[in-house]
C-alpha cells in the first residue's frame, strides 16, 4: 500500500534517507514528502553545525556522491595523515580511514601529511599536540635542557635531538628517543687497595669530574659508559701507584694525579667522554705504617729543632768573640759598655759610684 509521509529539514540539517536499509539519498533543508512503504523508510537527521559527519553507514553514503557539494570527503592511506582547521582554528589531528567535514556552516580548512618520515617537523607542534585525536596520532618525546636525545627508527641511529618537545606519527615506525645527560658529572673512586713499589698496601679515593662530549659514542660503545670510565679509573690508578714508592707517592701526590688525569682523558676520549679534572682525595696508610711514620717525623723534626739550636748557639758565640776583639782594641768604647752596664744594674738596685780624677774608677766601690 502506497502511503506518505511529510518530515520537515531545518537550514542547518540534512537529511540521510534511507529505503529498505539502503542509502537512498541526501535530503536538503524545507518541506519534504516521502512516498512509499514507510516502514521500508529511514530518515537520519544530521545536524551541519557540527562539521563532523559521523554514521554508521559513511562509506556508503561518500561512495554515493551525494556529499560532493555539501562536505569534504577525506580518505587517508596507511602512511597519510591530516591536519583540520575549522574557522580559522585548529581543530584535528586525523588518522588514517575515511572522514567527512560538513563545509555548510563553517569554514573548513584541511592539509595532508605524508607520514613516510615519523618525525614531525613544524613550528606549530604545541599547537597540534592540543587537537583532538593528536593522542591518538601523535607520539610525544620530551627532551630536558642540558640533556641531548638520541633518535633511533626501527633500532638504526637517526639523528641527535636537543631539548625541547619532539613529536612522531603512531604507527609508521618503531621510534625510541635515549636521552643523555650533558652535564657535568662527579665520579667516586673509593676504597681502592693498591700495592706500592715497595710493598706497602694501602687504600686511595680518587675523584673523577667528566661529561659526555659525543652522545651517541657513549651509548653506542658501552653498554655502561659511567661503569666503563670507573674500571679504565681504577686501571690507571694501580698502574701509576705501582710504579712508585711510598716516600715518592707522598711526595708527589698532585704530580701524580696530573699524569694520571692525562692518561684517563685518552681513554675516555674513547668513551665519547671528556674529563675535566683527576684528583687524589684520600691516601689511607696502615695503622701500623702510620706508627711508624709519625716516629720517623718525630724524629727529623727533634734533628731538626736541636740543628736549628746548635746554629743558634754557634753564631751567639761567634757574635760574643767579634764583640770582645772589637772591646780590647778600643778602650773609649769598653768604657761606653761599662757605662751601659752600670745603667742596667742602677735601674734594679741601689748603686753607689766613686769617681777619681781620671774620669770612671776603674772599680765598683759598694754595690747594693
Amino acid at each position: 500500500m502506497a502511503l506518505f509521509k511529510m518530515i520537515k529539514i531545518h537550514a542547518h540539517e540534512r537529511g540521510l534517507l534511507f529505503k529498505d536499509g539502503e542509502f537512498a539519498g541526501l535530503v536538503g533543508p524545507g518541506r519534504r514528502v516521502l512516498t512509499g512503504a514507510l516502514r521500508k523508510l529511514r530518515v537520519d537527521v544530521v545536524s551541519v553545525r557540527d562539521p563532523w559527519l559521523r554514521h554508521k553507514d559513511l562509506e556508503v553514503i561518500v561512495r554515493s556522491g551525494a556529499l560532493k557539494d555539501e562536505a569534504l570527503v577525506l580518505d587517508l592511506k596507511d602512511r597519510e595523515r591530516a591536519l583540520v582547521w575549522i574557522d580559522g582554528r585548529f581543530a584535528a589531528v586525523l588518522k588514517p580511514g575515511l572522514h567527512a567535514l560538513w563545509t555548510v556552516f563553517r569554514k573548513v580548512r584541511v592539509e595532508a601529511i605524508d607520514a613516510t618520515d615519523p618525525r614531525v617537523l613544524r613550528e606549530d607542534l604545541a599547537q597540534l599536540a592540543t587537537g583532538a585525536g593528536a593522542g591518538e596520532a601523535l607520539e610525544l618525546f620530551g627532551v630536558e635542557p642540558e640533556h641531548a636525545g638520541l633518535y633511533y627508527k626501527d633500532g638504526a641511529y637517526v639523528a641527535t635531538l636537543g631539548p625541547g618537545t619532539h613529536a612522531f606519527w603512531k604507527g609508521i615506525a618503531r621510534v625510541r628517543i635515549a636521552a643523555v645527560d650533558l652535564r657535568e658529572q662527579v665520579l667516586d673512586i673509593a676504597g681502592q687497595e693498591i700495592m706500592t713499589a715497595d710493598k706497602v698496601t694501602l687504600r686511595l679515593n680518587a675523584v673523577v669530574t667528566y661529561r659526555v662530549a659525543d652522545p651517541l659514542k657513549t651509548v653506542a660503545v658501552a653498554g655502561d659508559c659511567k661503569q666503563a670510565l670507573y674500571r679504565d679509573a681504577q686501571l690507571a690508578l694501580r698502574a701509576g701507584l705501582g710504579a712508585r714508592d711510598l716516600d715518592t707517592l707522598l711526595a708527589e701526590k698532585n704530580g701524580l694525579a696530573a699524569e694520571l688525569e692525562g692518561v684517563l682523558k685518552d681513554r675516555a676520549k674513547a668513551l665519547g667522554l671528556e674529563v675535566l679534572g683527576f684528583g687524589i682525595r684520600d691516601v689511607i696508610l696502615p695503622g701500623e705504617m702510620k706508627d711508624l711514620l709519625n716516629k720517623v717525623t718525630e724524629a727529623k723534626k727533634a734533628a731538626e729543632a736541636s740543628l736549628i739550636t746548635r746554629r743558634e748557639e754557634t753564631a751567639a758565640m761567634r757574635m760574643q768573640a767579634n764583640t770582645a776583639k772589637i772591646l780590647e782594641s778600643n778602650p773609649t768604647l769598653m768604657r761606653l759598655r761599662e757605662l751601659e752596664v752600670l745603667e742596667k744594674v742602677a735601674e734594679k738596685s741601689k748603686l753607689n759610684v766613686l769617681l777619681g780624677e781620671k774620669g770612671l774608677t776603674e772599680r765598683v766601690v759598694k754595690l747594693l
